[in-house]
């Protein structure tokens, strides 16, 4: 019918933008390399990635495919990587974002970790011929057009673990049809929470499965290891520790006068998200910011960290391990624009935890703010108040704590219910 002709002429043309907008991508990339080290990176990890597959993929194994679009997707795809490779499987797991890869290309936990080639439509079809994956696995999101449209030609079962989606994503607006078609791809879809798998009803899909999420599973597991760290309990003492993870600029400004201000016995730690030497001596050197004794992690073999008062993590990759000395939390991300960072970690220590004001799109945040385990502050008076509050009462902050502990006891399981979906 000339209503079908239509739709399919749309849906081609909107897939014909969709390539040369890659295309496009891929020929900016080398120019806007020169001025950012993040896209240098981005670019050049790229052009070994065919060298990698061809040398170190096994012919005689089975490889599950499984994309992260960074770290945070690394390790929450990560309980059912372990799971996978105890069933026999070898997992590839291939990154979009350098601040991903480059903190993973080494991990113990995957045989082949690589950067994700650009979605064109050669690159997915050499890709997914090379690999020949068993099954391949997206978390939580990213839905690339080509590479999903490689694994279903080729009969790959495809998942999505984790995933959650919004009425505001382009596959519920009238003019997402292209992106819709991407879902079909998906053999199943294992979900966060009963909204998503409505939205995805509502678009005629039922091979849904409500899962949960796989990070409560992941943060779970970073209780039960080792987190002992020389450096942190010699810096600590017997004094109380406030930990503020991967915090920003915005974050900065309204928990920085507390730190000047503050007369109680606490020892304070800093990791910020930006560990750019440049940024790391602002923060450290300006007396107007932090007018308090400060440390870098860098320097600490050549100092007693216990006559310090401020420690400043300029590393990335051990803050799980130092939440667990903190008494008391603050997650960065929430008073910018940046977004919020992973209030489980902190939380699953059994600690209170301080967020900014911007922490609508993040789920596990909503419902720890409304059980009283996260405390949203949005200016400066409000954080020192809610400080002032946890310092003064060990009693309100093993309170406050143990919400956010039973909060994620309650909700693991999200990696055994996909093993079992599979």
């Amino acid at each position: 019918s000339p209503e079908l002709i239509t739709f399919a002429t749309i849906s081609n043309s909107l897939k014909l933008m969709y390539t040369l907008s890659i295309y496009l991508v891929r020929a900016i990339l080398p120019i806007v390399a020169l001025f950012s080290k993040k896209i240098r990176l981005f670019v050049s990890g790229r052009k070994s990635v065919w060298t990698t597959l061809s040398t170190e993929l096994d012919p005689q194994a089975r490889y599950v495919w499984v994309h992260t679009a960074s770290l945070g997707e690394f390790e929450q795809g990560l309980p059912v990587i372990k799971a996978l490779r105890k069933q026999g499987y070898k997992v590839l797991v291939t990154f979009f974002s350098p601040s991903g890869y480059e903190v993973r290309k080494n991990t113990p936990d995957a045989d082949i970790v690589v950067y994700l080639p650009l979605d064109t439509p050669a690159n997915a079809r050499r890709f997914v011929q090379m690999v020949q994956p068993a099954m391949a696995v997206f978390v939580k999101y990213e839905f690339w057009w080509h590479y999903l449209s490689q694994l279903h030609k080729a009969n790959v079962p495809t998942y999505l673990l984790s995933g959650i989606f919004r009425p505001t994503q382009a596959f519920f607006k009238p003019y997402g049809g292209f992106m819709r078609r991407c879902l079909h791809c998906f053999t199943h879809f294992f979900v966060q929470n009963d909204q998503s798998k409505q939205l995805l009803n509502g678009l005629g899909f039922t091979n849904v499965t409500v899962g949960g999420d796989t990070r409560f599973d992941r943060v779970a597991e970073i209780v039960a290891r080792d987190n002992h760290l020389d450096f942190v309990g010699q810096f600590k003492g017997d004094a109380l520790c406030v930990v503020f993870g991967s915090s920003w600029p915005a974050d900065e400004e309204i928990y920085l006068q507390y730190l000047n201000t503050c007369k109680a016995n606490i020892k304070f730690i800093i990791a910020p998200h930006n560990i750019h030497p440049t940024e790391i001596a602002v923060l450290r050197d300006n007396k107007q910011k932090l007018d308090r004794k400060v440390a870098l992690f860098s320097e600490k073999d050549t100092l007693n960290l216990s006559d310090y008062e401020v420690l400043i993590l300029d590393t990335i990759g051990m803050l799980t391990k130092v939440y667990s000395y903190a008494d008391i939390a603050y997650v960065g991300g929430g008073m910018g624009t940046s977004g919020l960072h992973n209030v489980l970690e902190p939380a699953v220590f059994g600690i209170p935890v301080i967020i900014g004001k911007n922490y609508e799109k993040f789920n596990e945040a909503k419902e720890l703010v409304a059980l009283g385990g996260v405390l949203s502050v949005d200016s400066g008076e409000a954080f020192a108040e809610v400080m002032n509050s946890l310092v003064n009462s060990a009693e309100k902050r093993q309170i406050v704590g143990n919400i956010n502990r039973e909060y994620i006891t309650e909700k693991k399981g999200a990696t055994n219910a996909f093993l079992e979906g599979i």
